[in-house]
């Protein structure tokens, strides 16, 4: 032992010596040692003085180790009423502040040491609000002039499709009142907005809905209680879902070609060209798609103190005139197709269910528990997830042609306009076991949906034109399908429990300890812990869609003989003026809760609504020469309007600003082609 002593010693005065060494090595002078210089004075002989040194400290050998013990202290500041305790208390007032690291900034007075007799509750930043608003145009205009012959035949005025379609879309309001909705970001434009649905809904159980003033309905329904899991198609309930492609019409040259295989079979042609002359006006696509996937705040408990409104609202309407005028020499042809004419549907689909998650069976009989400690995380104001979309199509394809064979195979396209608008959204929300919500909850979900078709069409024949057509003007298809999928409690509201508002005043308070009701809500059995969100302002939960779709497709084609005749003998002609498509589809699925249980203090407004009508015009407007009017694209460059005008435009389509998408130019470069 006594070895280990001193090899401790030469090691710990090495370490110092090495250490003084290195710093004489970084010196760049010597400075110690020198003697006095020869004009200072001379100093004592050291060696006649004697040290007087004494020392009564016993000298031990070094023993490694750590001695303490603490002094005595005396209090000799502070009041008087400090001078009264005893020494035990002031020990436990020092080892409580050591126990709360509370930070003293300077030592003097006792009384500004300030003592608590509890911790505050911690409490964490929540989730912020989630608003997104789409706005997505398509404006198209293809109104097409193509001559064949070597003739002269006038440029026909189609400004009359416009305005018949602007009559339609008037007729379409009446079973769309929820289409004039402005968009909102905040809570009282929310409350407007479910309150005007509100008074609508209660107007219409009271007197009933309005009726069409004009046109043919094919259908007019409206009902304040539609049946969940039920398919509404024209107003009729059916158990199955229309299918889409089933109904889908046959869009000729316009099909997207297939693939081609890769086999190394030779494509090559070595049979003398047909005489034929396909022809297709139509054939045109307009497609709305809009999906809305929303959990919000995924919570299993959800407590509300005040008011919950919930409205679903669903408004689909269509308005079509496919009114045509075939040449009597075409129609006694016995190679004319019957016309298919228009199918039209209106299709919606109210669903609910409950989450279900996932379980294991236990087999073990164990005592329950309950959670004991929680989590807390605050938002001060109101919380909104708002998911806005309207998407539009506004196309015009009325096309101008005289056409005729020339003796071998031709196909004119002048239509197959493809336009797509596709959104799709997907909200995931932070988790929570349970959410207080202090202010209303306003979950507000609506689809409307307007389908406008005017495909008037013109065939004619000169005189000297063989019979022998194939003439298709209907086949069109309008199809809306609009679904609202609400996921949350199967069961009622369940009255407000005195410890939830216990719960909402001890957050409030900062109070750390969780109430005790929490600790034996069946509904957090097996917790050992919670995760709490606390939400002090008002939630509103809203998504609108909104699709309007568009299309004026009425063609004017005349057939011409032809001045070949030598060459043109059995000449097949196919000609299509429709096999139109406008199609809406929206889905909204909103997951309300992801338990069985939502606690309510306020008022329960619950309400939904369908309305579904169609229209056939039959309308009988006959077109017009052009005449020497000027075009509407000359009248834009020779305007000398005032430019800084308030209804002056440009013409681009502003993504920003609503009504800016109706003043758009036409996209189409080529307008007119004369063979």
């Amino acid at each position: 032992m006594h070895i280990e002593k001193i090899s401790e010693i030469i090691a710990h005065f090495i370490g110092l010596f090495e250490m003084t060494t290195d710093e004489m090595r970084l010196r760049t002078n010597y400075a110690e040692g020198a003697g006095p210089g020869a004009d200072r004075p001379a100093l004592p002989d050291q060696d006649a003085f004697t040290a007087a040194f004494s020392s009564d400290l016993q000298l031990k050998d070094y023993d490694p180790g750590i001695i303490y013990k603490s002094g005595s202290y005396e209090i000799e500041f502070g009041p008087a009423r400090h001078f009264g305790r005893v020494f035990e208390e002031s020990l436990e007032k020092l080892a409580a502040i050591a126990g709360k690291d509370i930070p003293l900034p300077h030592f003097g007075d006792p009384t500004d040491i300030v003592l608590t007799d509890e911790p505050e509750l911690t409490v964490f930043a929540g989730p912020g609000s989630a608003i997104s608003h789409v706005l997505q145009v398509n404006v198209l205009y293809d109104d097409d002039y193509l001559d064949m012959t070597d003739g002269v035949h006038p440029l026909r005025d189609t400004s009359f499709v416009i305005e018949r379609l602007a009559d339609f879309s008037t007729e379409a309001e009446i079973f769309t009142p929820f289409a004039s909705l402005h968009r909102t970001d905040t809570y009282d434009g929310a409350l407007k907005i479910a309150e005007d649905l509100e008074s609508y809904i209660q107007n219409s159980k009271d007197s009933g809905p309005a009726s069409p003033s004009s046109g043919d309905a094919t259908h007019d329904f409206s009902t304040t209680a539609p049946k969940n899991d039920t398919v509404y198609v024209n107003g009729e309930e059916t158990t199955d879902i229309p299918v889409l492609d089933d109904f889908l019409p046959d869009r000729g040259l316009a099909k997207l070609q297939e693939e081609p295989d890769d086999s190394s079979t030779s494509v090559e042609q070595t049979d003398p060209s047909g005489n034929s002359l396909d022809v297709t006006a139509g054939a045109n696509l307009l497609v709305n798609v809009a999906s809305v996937i929303n959990t919000g705040v995924i919570a299993s408990v959800t407590a509300v103190m005040g008011n919950y409104h919930q409205i679903d609202a669903i408004s689909q309407a269509f308005v079509y005139s496919d009114n045509d005028e075939i040449a009597s020499t075409l129609h006694s042809s016995g190679h004319s197709a019957d016309d298919a004419g228009t199918v039209a549907k209106n299709i919606a689909l109210f669903e609910h269910s409950t989450f279900e998650a996932s379980s294991h069976a236990d087999n073990d009989a164990v005592e329950p528990t309950f959670p004991n400690s929680w989590r807390v995380s605050v938002i001060d104001g109101d919380v909104s997830f708002v998911q806005w979309i309207e998407q539009y199509h506004f196309v015009t394809d009325n096309d101008t042609m005289t056409v005729t064979t020339s003796g071998s195979e031709a196909t004119v396209l002048t239509g197959g306009n493809t336009s797509i608008n596709f959104s799709s959204f997907f909200g995931m929300g932070m988790q929570y076991d349970l959410v207080i919500i202090g202010g209303n909850v306003l979950d507000i979900n609506s689809i409307t949906q307007i389908s406008l078709l005017y495909d008037n069409d013109w065939v004619r024949a000169e005189d000297g034109v063989d019979p022998g057509a194939d003439i298709q003007t209907g086949n069109n298809l309008l199809w809306n399908f609009a679904s609202i999928h609400n996921v949350g409690t199967d069961s009622p509201f369940a009255a407000m429990p005195d410890y939830m508002a216990a719960t909402q005043k001890a957050i409030e308070d900062r109070d750390p300890n969780m109430p005790e009701g929490l600790s034996f809500d069946v509904n957090f059995q097996g917790y050992a812990g919670l995760n709490v969100l606390y939400i002090t302002g008002n939630l509103y939960d809203m998504t609108i869609i909104k699709q309007v779709s568009i299309l004026g497709d009425s063609d004017d084609l005349t057939q011409a003989a032809s001045t070949i005749l030598e060459n043109n003998p059995d000449a097949t002609v196919t000609i299509d003026t429709g096999s139109n498509a406008v199609v809406n589809i929206a889905e909204i699925v909103d997951y309300d809760s992801f338990g069985q249980t939502t606690y309510l203090a306020g008022q329960l407004y619950s309400d939904a609504i369908l309305i579904q009508g169609g229209l056939v015009e039959h309308d009988t407007t006959q077109p017009q020469p052009a005449g020497d009017r000027l075009a509407n694209e000359v009248i834009a460059f020779l305007d000398n309007d005032d430019p800084a005008g308030g209804d002056c435009a440009d013409g681009v389509i502003n993504a920003g600003n609503d009504y800016s998408w109706s003043s758009a130019h036409p996209a189409d470069v080529m307008q007119a082609m004369v063979a």
